[in-house]
């Protein structure tokens, strides 16, 4: 299980870089416009939920680091990443209204699936972090 743990951190943090780097781009895929406050919020959020779990994984049980603390509080940042990447990923739904214009592509992909795919994954890593937590397998 702890492998499982390690390998899934890599990949949160990924996900996390890969979100900012598809975000960058000049003309951001789907149906609606979300705030860039949204993009950054989920990044530093990715960043301090990668570096304190991280530390937390690796810190010694005797220490702070490798304490209770730290890891609750990577747990709450993750839980934040999904949170924020949720809210971005509800760009995708459909728009209605006399205004609304037409989704955005992106190079990436043409349509929701890589963010589906992503924010969907990183709901179900953040699940078994918090399950290998508290059943004490990390």
């Amino acid at each position: 299980m702890a492998a499982l743990v390690y390998v899934f951190t890599g990949l949160a943090g990924l996900i996390v870089l890969l979100t900012r780097l598809r975000w960058r781009q000049e003309a951001v895929a789907g149906n609606a416009a979300v705030s860039d406050r949204w993009a950054l919020w989920h990044t530093l959020c990715g960043i301090v939920a990668f570096i304190t779990w991280t530390t937390f994984l690796v810190g010694s049980e005797d220490s702070w680091f490798g304490g209770a603390g730290m890891g609750i509080i990577g747990l709450g940042f993750w839980w934040l990443v999904v949170i924020f990447g949720i809210v971005i990923l509800l760009r995708w739904l459909p728009s209605h209204g006399r205004h609304a214009g037409s989704g955005g592509e992106d190079r990436w992909s043409g349509g929701p699936a890589l963010s589906v795919l992503a924010h969907g994954g990183m709901l179900v890593i953040t699940l078994v972090f918090t399950w290998a937590y508290l059943l004490q397998k990390v």
